[in-house]
């Protein structure tokens, strides 16, 4: 492995863990639209994610587009491995970004209905499946001495996999009713708070149970941990983080409470690379098939322009997230529209 391997590895993971954050509330929010009692308090959660749901997914399309470059064997057996999966995310983009714009452009209530549908499907759909193509990886695909995926669609079906999709959606719904409760105004916010109890009690019950379930049948995933036993802060600050959301809320700081939301993502995310590294897509059938950062990646050259690229055109696309969150931050309500 050279250090350029590495360097793209995580700087990838830093792009798909600002994308889970960012993205992460607003996914959420489609959850929690399905539970809003009145109008006005579906207008409000849109209203809340109005100005940066759609930026938001830059962060993903460059995470995407990063994999491509650097890690281009990953790219290949990922996508045509979870195709399928894959396609019913981008069509539920798709859906959810219609249903935003086509919601309220007719005062009619089974119109509103059905686009708030669209809406909320199109966001839990996407949160379910990417915790479950995290779950494959971890666990492992069967792979071919060509670097292909050899399974079919309803292997990627299997309970641990599902696991980490109820994990997922557990933690984007947490995230968001921890998001909505500072974000919003109106009579929403206590049912918003609600949300926050009920949706981390599902949260850290998944971890705990996702933790044990790891441990004692898929140890290997742990073998960073054994190696550097140091690294078994990271776990220990993700619970930590978890539990802090309640403890926080509890006491009425809220904006601490999202903020130790974002750090139990930012702790997944990161338990997540550590789970899998040196590999890339690890094999399940046999190790020695594994994609991994060595024999996955481009060439140095590509590596080191392609960073050069990335150093040049970052600062822009952080400047800009920036600068919409500074531009629309204060609460919304349902009279505020995007």
């Amino acid at each position: 492995m050279s250090a350029l391997q590495i360097t793209w590895f995580w700087l990838i993971f830093l792009l798909l863990t600002v994308y889970a954050v960012l993205d992460g509330f607003d996914l959420g929010s489609g959850f929690w639209y399905l539970f809003a009692k009145w109008d006005r308090d579906k207008r409000t959660i849109l209203n809340s994610i109005g100005p940066f749901w759609d930026g938001n997914e830059v962060w993903l399309l460059t995470g995407a587009g990063s994999i491509f470059a650097a890690f281009p064997h990953v790219y290949a057996t990922v996508f045509s491995g979870f195709y399928l999966p894959f396609m019913l995310i981008i069509f539920s983009f798709i859906l959810r970004a219609v249903s935003i714009e086509f919601r309220n452009k007719i005062e009619s209530s089974a119109w509103q209905n059905f686009w708030g549908l669209c809406f909320s499907v199109g966001s839990i759909v996407p949160t379910f499946l990417f915790g479950v193509a995290a779950g494959n990886i971890m666990r492992g695909l069967p792979l071919n001495e060509y670097m292909g995926y050899t399974g079919n669609f309803i292997f990627l079906l299997n309970p641990f996999a599902l696991l980490i999709g109820f994990l997922s959606l557990a933690a984007f719904a947490t995230h968001a009713a921890t998001y909505l409760v500072i974000r919003i105004k109106g009579e929403i916010i206590s049912m918003a708070r609600s949300w926050v109890v009920k949706s981390w009690r599902f949260y850290i019950v998944l971890f705990i149970i996702t933790f044990m379930v790891i441990y004692y049948t898929q140890p290997r995933l742990f073998q960073n941990y054994f190696d550097s036993p140091i690294l078994w802060i990271v776990p220990a600050a993700t619970f930590s983080s978890i539990m802090k959301i309640w403890a926080f809320q509890r006491k009425g700081w809220e904006i601490k409470s999202f903020i130790a939301s974002v750090f139990s993502i930012i702790g997944l995310m990161i338990m997540f690379a550590l789970a899998i590294f040196p590999n890339t897509v690890p094999a399940i059938n046999d190790a020695g098939l594994s994609l991994t950062i060595a024999n996955s990646s481009s060439s140095e050259l590509t590596l080191k322009t392609m960073l050069i690229i990335a150093l040049i055109g970052m600062p822009f696309v952080v400047g800009y997230t920036a600068w919409i969150y500074y531009k629309f931050s204060g609460r919304v309500g349902a009279e505020d529209e995007y």
